[in-house]
């Protein structure tokens, strides 16, 4: 992985960090950040941007700038890599992630802060109107019932990237390959509250998932006996006068 762009090293640290896997995203790129810059106009935010190694160009296609910090993997390491390394690098009060791909849509951001702002650690997003196939909402509702019931996150779409936290949540996370779907129920067993609200879903105009049921169902199963091992042995220090 190369260092990240460090064209601002001064910067005061911003309010808002968003965070971007991308992998094969060429023709998002642009458009993404047009999407987020009229989005979060009113926020003070950086946007870190990850490359998890793609083949396409993707990169060369990023506005690079003072709100821009680009971290570029040498190989791909999958979204989980690509979420815990820019989650570690943000510097913000609140971290927000969305998926590279346009189909969570930026305008939603803003919602999930005043979460944030009203009391909640962990806002995150659920896909209220799906704009995926048939087959795969329908194993997406499945995933999503076992899992919740499992690890007890209380999280109805964990499969939505769309998600704002405070900046000490992301001490609960454990790099694992998988990560990205337990995040509610890792940040949830160290204390803190999560919350979950709707947002808006759209159909991918440009390039294809690259996440399927073969590719994640059997993973994501034994995954889940291990999040709720690790979870069970979870403990977090509180000294004395601490508020």
């Amino acid at each position: 992985m190369s260092a990240p762009d460090t064209a601002t090293p001064n910067r005061p640290e911003p309010a808002l960090s968003l965070v971007v896997p991308l992998y094969n995203e060429v023709d998002n790129v642009a458009p993404l950040q047009a999407e987020v810059a009229e989005a979060l106009r009113d926020i003070d935010y950086e946007l870190v941007l990850v490359d998890d190694g793609s083949s396409d160009g993707t990169a060369a296609k990023i506005e690079r700038g003072p709100r821009v910090r680009v971290l570029e993997f040498e190989e791909n390491c999958g979204q989980s890599a690509a979420m815990y390394a820019g989650v570690h690098a943000a510097r913000g009060e609140l971290i927000a992630l969305i998926d590279g791909d346009l189909q969570n849509d930026p305008a939603d951001i803003p919602k999930l802060v005043a979460e944030i702002d009203g009391g909640a650690d962990l806002a995150c997003g659920y896909r209220a109107q799906r704009k995926d196939t048939r087959f795969k909402r329908m194993q997406s509702r499945i995933a999503n019932k076992v899992r919740s019931r499992f690890v007890g996150d209380g999280v109805r779409d964990t499969g939505c990237t769309l998600k704002v936290m405070r900046r000490e949540c992301r001490e609960a996370l454990v790099p694992f390959t998988g990560m990205h779907r337990f995040i509610p129920a890792l940040i949830k067993a160290m204390g803190y509250t999560v919350t979950e609200l709707p947002v808006n879903h759209r159909a991918r105009q440009h390039g294809v998932s690259k996440y399927g049921f073969g590719n994640r169902a059997i993973r994501a199963t034994r995954d889940m006996f291990g999040v709720r091992w690790l979870n069970s042995r979870r403990f977090k220090i509180r000294l004395k006068g601490d508020a």
